[in-house]
């Protein structure tokens, strides 16, 4: 997937894709990241005036190339487990015919050949990333997704300031997010989907010119920081991790999202009322949180949503026409939350082209709702959404005899994971 290219797939399709790749044990995972530990220089990072002496008899067309040899010579040496072969043919100095080794003009001399990419996408390779790698200064795309790589990102990579599409989605790296991301002044396109990083987000994510931003299926569990509002990027995954807290206010100045996935993750509070401005959103899905409150109005602002996913939240109130009527709507799903009342342009039907999903809610007259024991300790609670996004703590409302006006709703009131 190309970040330079305007049409991105939907991030509900990626979200669907299954581990392709054979599981490592604990112990094989462990290992290889061990070996990789073994083998970090001082600092994990290789000094500018870094070289190698290379025991080869052939001259190469240039030194960047010879770098590049020594790169990848040293990562074949990294990998455990190669079923398809796909390094096989990793021999000799000429590296540009190396199978996922892509070569073009250098963009500071036109004259020389240098590595520009490396895309060993789905082959299943089990091994880690070595230091030299950062000797890989010309590389502008870096693809390994769906293999078993394990261990952490070198801090050498802070050497390809090149770097403009990173996809090491599918893999089993570990540690903090790679910040050496943060470092490269060309980079549109991040993929670290499906690892096993953890701890908290920095910031300055959010203050990088990016086109696209996949997080989602790893150990986050900071909350999500102020900045993202900063963010340019058309597509945010959060999805399936363990951020908490509220959905920043700031989202409101985010003017080129079209895609946003909060899915399965422990948010809370009330949905802010800046929702309402990203006229140019597609995709919004904010299921299985723990949102309270109503349904903010603004969301009539939404002019070309398509798909909006509010289900397994605690969300009260009214279900109204407004939102169910927004002109592009195709797919909403409010099921398994606690609304009271829905317009009759809300029930789902068998209009052909659109789903709407309301089960699992307190209803009247609907099939498949709570029962009334369990709607009333929530839908008799009134939140009021201008205070702390919902109240003293973003997870929960307050108790039902809290003396606060009602929610923006006035009134009481997703997707299943794939």
């Amino acid at each position: 997937m190309s970040a330079s290219g305007v049409c991105l797939p939907l991030v509900v399709i990626l979200l669907a894709l299954a581990r392709v790749s054979h599981a490592l044990t604990s112990d094989q995972a462990s290992f290889i990241a061990h070996r990789q530990l073994l083998s970090l220089k001082e600092n994990d990072d290789l000094p500018a005036d870094f070289e190698y002496e290379i025991d080869v008899t052939v001259t190469f067309a240039n030194r960047r190339l010879k770098r590049a040899y020594v790169a990848l010579q040293t990562w074949k040496k990294a990998i455990y487990s190669d079923p398809f072969n796909t390094t096989g043919n990793w021999d000799g100095p000429n590296v540009c015919e190396y199978t996922g080794v892509f070569c073009a003009p250098a963009l500071d001399d036109p004259s020389l050949d240098v590595v520009a990419g490396v895309d060993l996408n789905h082959a299943d390779i089990a091994g880690y990333l070595p230091t030299e790698l950062g000797l890989l200064t010309d590389v502008a795309l870096f693809h390994v997704n769906s293999n078993r790589f394990c261990g952490v990102i070198p801090k050498s990579f802070s050497k390809l300031i090149l770097m403009h599409e990173f996809d090491i989605s599918n893999n089993r790296f570990v540690g903090g997010f790679p910040k050496v991301v943060l470092t490269w002044p060309a980079v549109k396109f991040i993929d670290i989907r499906y690892n096993d990083f953890e701890g908290k987000l920095p910031p300055e994510l959010f203050l990088k010119e990016l086109d696209a931003i996949f997080l989602n299926n790893n150990r986050f569990t900071s909350t999500i920081p102020d900045t993202v509002g900063k963010s340019t990027a058309s597509v945010v995954v959060f999805a399936y991790n363990k951020f908490t807290g509220c959905i920043p206010r700031t989202i409101g100045n985010m003017t080129n999202l079209n895609e946003i996935i909060f899915l399965n993750n422990h948010l809370g509070g009330c949905f802010p009322d800046e929702l309402g401005l990203l006229e140019n959103m597609t995709i919004f899905d904010a299921s299985h949180n723990s949102f309270f409150g109503g349904i903010t109005t603004t969301l009539t602002g939404l002019k070309n949503v398509e798909v909006l996913e509010i289900a397994n939240n605690k969300l009260t109130g009214l279900v109204s026409e407004s939102i169910c009527s927004l002109p592009k709507l195709i797919n909403f799903t409010f099921s398994d939350n606690y609304f009271n009342a829905e317009d009759k342009s809300c029930v789902p039907s068998q209009t052909e082209g659109k789903f709407f999903g309301d089960s699992g809610n307190c209803l009247p007259n609907r099939p498949g709702q709570k029962s009334g024991m369990e709607c009333y300790p929530v839908v008799s609670r009134q939140v009021d959404c201008s205070k702390s996004c919902g109240g003293d703590s973003c997870l929960e409302p307050p108790s039902a005899n809290t003396n606060t006006s009602t929610s923006s709703s006035q009134g009481y009131t997703g997707r299943q994971p794939t």
